[in-house]
């Protein structure tokens, strides 16, 4: 079996850091939120495709520095395809029936369990459902019987959703579904093709422990406290010399000597914090400093930049070397 990893879309909200890092390669609890979606590859994926767009170049230099004990293929789109025109794209030697994900989603789904239920139905495809609160900026299911999905809404009004249980952004399709995806030009899978196939049986598969579309600031926090949470966090511990006991994920590189944690913080590698630095909440990518007396709450810090002596950095992200 193969799975596809949909890569696309240009990270707006979380520039200025996604002007030169995909937002996929922005590290959380420890590890690119690339490789939090691989945690998710069952036993019986064999290759992982990835359709990647935007940055794609770097995409494909990290998997081959950094690769899976199964291969990883980058597919590269020319222009922006959307979801159904980049399966489609990187879709020539998928699998039948092939695995789908989407590459800001942080969950835990039991996708060996989804692939069964596949077996069981034998339709189209099984799609992995989250409940939530607000469904209006997701893709929404109405199910019937056997959970078979009856109806599907992409970003409904909230008061008009017909139902809580939204797109996980993980789901397992025959390869047949491919053939009704027009070659080379922009397509919406979610609205233009799933609303077609559930005539030929897609279900849903619920599931409940956690999950997080991590395509913001607030939610890429969020997705990496709940891996910390849920351990899920590549735990990596405190650097030497660091103060307190707080959950964080340290590259063996990073430098914390005298400075203070709360929990949930990533420093990626070659780091550096200085004494009486305080952060928490937060993630410090590669190369960066954080100045003497300095803090980072509930924020982003992008490769090499620095935050200076005595400053406050909330709620905010500082882009590639930038000063803060």
């Amino acid at each position: 079996m193969k799975a596809l990893v949909l890569i696309g879309g240009f990270g707006t909200r979380l520039r200025p850091i996604t002007y030169t890092v995909p937002k996929q390669l922005i590290p959380i609890a420890g590890k690119p939120l690339l490789y939090h979606v691989f945690d998710l590859l069952p036993p019986e994926v064999d290759e992982v495709v990835l359709a990647t767009g935007y940055l794609s170049d770097a995409i494909a230099a990290h998997v081959r520095a950094h690769p899976l004990p199964i291969p990883i293929r980058p597919v590269p789109e020319a222009t922006p395809l959307g979801t159904g025109g980049g399966m489609r794209n990187a879709g020539d030697d998928l699998s039948d029936p092939f695995l789908v994900f989407n590459s800001d989603v942080v969950a835990d789904v039991d996708t060996s369990a989804l692939i069964r239920l596949q077996d069981q139905r034998a339709g189209a495809g099984v799609m992995a459902l989250y409940e939530v609160e607000d469904p209006s900026p997701y893709g929404v299911a109405v199910l019937g019987p056997d959970d078979r999905i009856e109806r599907f809404v992409e970003k409904p009004e909230r008061a008009s959703a017909p139902s809580r249980w939204i797109n996980a952004g993980v789901a397992l399709w025959a390869r047949s579904v491919l053939e009704s995806i027009p070659r080379g030009v922009p397509v919406s899978f979610e609205r233009e093709i799933v609303p077609g196939l559930l005539p030929q049986g897609v279900y849903g598969f619920r599931f409940s422990t956690f999950w997080e579309d991590a395509g913001t600031p607030t939610r890429l926090l969020n997705a990496q406290r709940l891996l910390f949470q849920h351990g899920r966090a590549a735990h990596r511990g405190r650097p030497p010399g660091a103060l307190g006991s707080a959950q964080v994920a340290a590259a063996s590189t990073a430098r914390a000597t005298g400075a203070s944690f709360g929990d949930f913080v990533t420093l990626d590698e070659h780091a550096v914090v200085e004494p009486g630095a305080h952060l928490a909440n937060c993630v410090v990518m590669a190369g960066a400093t954080i100045e003497r007396e300095a803090s980072v709450i509930g924020s982003i810090v992008g490769p090499g930049a620095r935050v200076r002596a005595g400053h406050r950095l909330q709620d905010g992200i500082l882009g590639a070397a930038a000063e803060g």
